[in-house]
């Protein structure tokens, strides 16, 4: 596809989502107008109904969750696409080059950043119906543990830690989980992502019933989909550096 062409496709989707933008704006209520009781009653009825303190993530991941399922998919399919797209562009892989940090502390400080962080985006996760977080915000952090290696030692610690062949199983197996979570609410007899085991105690981490599932899965697949987008985008980066061969 010639370079005039995609530019014409780009301006009429441009144009297309500027479009949706501004009208969606317009249409946008008065600032602190509040026009439904929505969120009042899922303040009073999410610790009763489903033990969870945190009413946002008692939305996100059970109150909404068949939404959730679907921004999780879109995830899934932009990691894929990026994936697809860049891969394309290499001859060859870029794992053996080596873009090394020389400076002891940066790489001491940054192999502590690396576990601080890993540490707080399990904690994160864990804790999504407790305190604010859950599986969207933990993944991120999750996946940003492996990016302060690449940061802070060089890209050969990172592709050997967090390669495509890890990376990739552990988006799917997020994405999938939180579909077999739904359908296995439909073996017993409830509706698609309805809670199928005990509540449990409200303000404890096993309070949620099988949302707490979903929520570990939502954070597998987003820690899967960034290292995959990230890996990607780093390998075509080094590629170019280092002067390797695209088509």
């Amino acid at each position: 596809m010639s370079r005039p062409v995609r530019l014409g496709m780009f301006l009429v989707g441009a144009l297309g989502l500027g479009a949706l933008l501004v009208a969606g704006l317009v249409g946008l209520p008065r600032f602190g107008d509040y026009p439904g009781p929505y969120g009042d009653l899922i303040a009073q009825l999410a610790v009763p109904q489903r033990h969870m303190v945190n009413t946002v993530t008692a939305v996100v991941f059970d109150y909404r969750g068949f939404d959730t399922m679907g921004e999780e998919l879109l995830l899934f399919a932009a990691a894929s696409s990026t994936a697809l797209l860049l891969r394309e562009t290499r001859e060859h892989d870029t794992e053996d080059l080596v873009a090394a940090v020389r400076s002891d502390a940066v790489r001491a400080a940054g192999g502590l950043g690396a576990i601080v962080t890993l540490v707080v985006g399990l904690d994160v996760v864990a804790h999504g119906f407790i305190t604010p977080g859950g599986g969207f915000q933990g993944g991120v952090l999750l996946a940003a543990t492996f990016v302060f290696l690449f940061i802070s030692t060089e890209y050969r610690a990172f592709a050997r830690l967090a390669p495509a062949t890890y990376a990739e199983p552990v988006e799917s197996l997020g994405a999938g989980g939180y579909a077999v979570v739904g359908l296995a609410a439909l073996v017993y007899g409830l509706a698609f992502l309805e809670n199928f085991i005990g509540l449990g105690v409200p303000g404890r981490l096993s309070a949620g019933g099988s949302a707490i599932l979903v929520n570990w899965c939502a954070g597998l697949a987003v820690c899967g989909g960034f290292l995959v987008i990230f890996g990607e985008t780093l390998q075509e980066n080094m590629a170019e550096r280092y002067g390797r061969s695209t088509r």
